[in-house]
């Protein structure tokens, strides 16, 4: 595997893990002190009707962006909601080309509110996605279909594993122009047992790999990821089998903790991350 040490290019911070507490300008210019080379901003963060101002601070802290978060949810009870997600969803890719983010992450929505039909949403959303194919195109940037937990299939998202994202991809990019990808967060997919050979016929495929920890009592699935190290995961395995599939990107560190880490001083979350992506990562 890659080391890690020493190398910016290969760390990215997702601003999540700092728990949004100050301005990106400032958040990017700890991000870059503590040695993480890029940086993925959150749409809350970023002025989108002006996103050049965010992007120049981005680059006077001297970083890149690893990624975009995040698409708004697909799935809608009537056709005035779903065309109002694929034009925030279509903004959040013009504005991730502004920015220079290679993709934007979609968590993709759960069931519409008022639905119970799990097929129904899943080919909405699908439509949806689609919608953005000539956005897409015009702007260079790609979609990363991030599977989530299927704890969260209800409400966040009805895309729960590797495998069903590869097969997404391929309805959605055929001839695998590079239009849509897939996000691997180890905290979504560890528990898996057929994470290794999805990720091997998803290999190509990956545009991202998120990395954090499952903690064994966990008292909050969404708030209360854990430091790497400190919980379940097989961290180094994982990303040894996105590597093995080809993968070269940065490995990013994405922690929502509400109750632990976002109490923590920002200068010191980061100085943590940093020193668990050289041991355990």
């Amino acid at each position: 595997m890659r080391v890690l040490s020493g190398r910016p290019d290969l760390r990215c911070m997702n601003t999540a893990t700092l728990g949004f507490r100050e301005p990106i300008e400032r958040t990017a210019r700890r991000v870059a002190a503590a040695g993480f080379g890029r940086i993925t901003p959150w749409r809350q963060e970023i002025d989108e009707a002006h996103p050049e101002r965010a992007a120049q601070a981005i680059r006077a802290a001297g970083l890149k962006l690893g990624g975009y978060c995040r698409t708004d949810y697909f799935a809608a009870d009537d056709a005035a909601g779903a065309r109002a997600a694929i034009a925030s969803n279509r903004r959040a890719v013009e504005v991730a080309a502004v920015l220079g983010a290679p993709f934007v992450v979609a968590v993709v929505g759960g069931l519409a509110p008022n639905s119970k039909n799990l097929s129904a949403c899943r080919e909405q959303i699908l439509e949806g996605l689609a919608a953005l194919v000539p956005t897409l195109r015009a702007t260079g940037v790609a979609i990363a279909l991030e599977p989530l937990h299927p704890v969260y299939a209800a409400n966040r998202s009805l895309l729960n594993t590797v495998e069903q994202a590869r097969r997404w991809c391929e309805r959605l990019d055929p001839a695998n122009e590079g239009l849509f990808g897939i996000a691997v967060d180890a905290y979504h997919v560890w528990w898996d047992p057929e994470l290794e050979a999805a990720l091997g016929r998803a290999a190509g495929r990956v545009l991202a790999l998120h990395v954090c920890d499952w903690m064994r009592e966990t008292k909050d699935p969404l708030l209360d990821r854990g430091m790497m190290g400190d919980g379940v995961i097989e961290l180094g395995r994982i990303r040894r089998l996105v590597e093995q599939g080809g993968f070269g990107g940065p490995v990013e560190v994405e922690i929502f903790s509400r109750d632990v880490w976002w109490k923590r001083d920002p200068d010191e979350v980061l100085r943590t991350c940093s020193a668990r992506m050289d041991t355990l990562v």
